[in-house]
């Protein structure tokens, strides 16, 4: 699958998501619901991953919970 293929598969994903769940729910459950589908669409996926945010050249913490 390159680049357009998987861009496309995970857009028509989180429109499936939208579509079933509509609008108004916490976060988490869009998230469940979003992995869900991208796995029955065939695409490996790992959740809340931390990264290195670098902003006007200081590296944010990795967690929103020291904010």
């Amino acid at each position: 699958m390159d680049e357009n293929e998987c861009a496309t598969a995970i857009i028509g994903a989180a429109i499936e998501v939208h579509r079933h769940l509509g609008p108004g729910l916490l976060e988490g459950a869009y998230e469940l619901a979003l992995v869900h589908e991208l796995h029955g669409r065939g695409l490996h996926t790992e959740r809340q991953i931390r990264l290195p945010v670098v902003y006007k050249g200081v590296e944010l913490p990795e967690s929103s919970d020291s904010i």
